[in-house]
């Protein structure tokens, strides 16, 4: 029987334990590399673009560089996700070997327990390493000629607790006993390809957007639901009907029903609440995972941190801390 992937030598390149065991330096040098590759980690000032700054310490010992071209001060995360940085450099990084170790997700109260930070942290942290995540699904569009996706949504968040008493107890089924707040995730999944999530208030909503990230000439399957059927002017459509098999015909959705196994199983297992606001950035994370499951961890660590090092300050949470945002 072949090794799983996540068994094998080659999926585990980078150890939490060597990212804890790192000098000040050695972190400073990890940051610099992967922020600044293409000149071999020497700084660059993000206000000038200038090659000329030099390390200008703070008196406590942080790296600060001062561009000669524009005299202006900078760090290793001066406009990056990390912006404004509080924790040392190696609690950066230790979070992000934590969060890319976990095959289904990371709770924010393990990673505030993980790293010694406030639960507000960790939370903050988390939603940045998701946001970066989401930088590699921006304008993405799948399938094209002779490919093949798969579509279905899945719905989270609204929970309405039933009564007490059996008497008392409602059909949840029913539009009129719902919150209003649950929320569908669609998914379109390319077979051998990437995967692209939204967030719509149902499948049907998400008509306009499945036309516009995938290609003409695509395949699609699909599930028996109607909210569907207005896609066969557009596409090739393989539909199965899930109440008599899984896969029939050559349709099959499978591909979608795995990344909602993984999202299921963060919600379930880590999670527990994923609903509401930030419902996007988990479904963005999971796709992110999906899409990565069969590269090291280190490279998915390298990947992460030059993804957040080269996206702007967080658009949702930039002022956190001031609380000119609230989460």
């Amino acid at each position: 029987m072949a090794q799983h992937f996540l068994l094998s030598k080659s999926a585990k390149t980078l150890s939490l334990a060597s990212v804890f065991r790192m000098s000040n330096l050695e972190a400073e040098t990890a940051f610099r590399k992967i922020r600044w590759h293409n000149t071999a980690g020497a700084s660059v000032c993000p206000n000038c673009g200038g090659l000329d700054a030099y390390e200008a310490r703070r008196p406590n010992g942080t790296l600060r560089f001062r561009c000669k071209s524009c005299v202006k001060d900078f760090t290793l995360t001066s406009g990056t996700l990390f912006a404004s940085h509080k924790l040392p450099l190696q609690s950066y990084l230790a979070a992000i070997v934590i969060f890319c170790n976990e095959v289904k997700g990371k709770s924010a109260l393990a990673l505030s327990r993980d790293l010694s930070v406030s639960y507000k942290c960790a939370f903050v942290l988390s939603h940045k390493m998701r946001e970066a995540m989401s930088v590699e699904l921006k304008g993405r569009v799948l399938g094209g000629e002779g490919k093949e996706v798969a579509i279905d949504g899945g719905y989270f968040g609204g929970y309405v607790k039933p009564a007490n008493l059996k008497g008392n107890r409602k059909d949840r089924r029913m539009f009129e006993n719902k919150s209003g707040k649950r929320q569908c995730v669609v998914i379109v999944r390319e077979r051998d390809g990437g995967s692209l999530p939204a967030v719509f208030k149902s499948e049907a909503q998400a008509l306009n957007f499945i036309r516009s990230r995938v290609a003409k000439g695509t395949t699609i399957h699909a599930d028996e639901s109607n909210a569907w059927n207005e896609l066969h002017s557009r596409y090739e459509m393989k539909r199965i009907n899930h109440q008599e098999a899984y896969s029939l015909d050559g349709a099959c959705t499978n591909m979608a029903e795995g990344f909602f196994s993984r999202m299921r199983r963060a919600e379930v297992g880590h999670h527990h609440h994923i609903a509401g606001t930030y419902l996007l950035r988990y479904a963005q994370e999971a796709s992110w995972r999906e899409d990565n499951r069969r590269i090291s961890n280190g490279e998915q660590v390298s990947r992460v941190t030059e993804l957040a090092l080269a996206a702007k300050p967080s658009v949702d949470f930039s002022g956190y801390w001031q609380r000119h945002n609230a989460a």
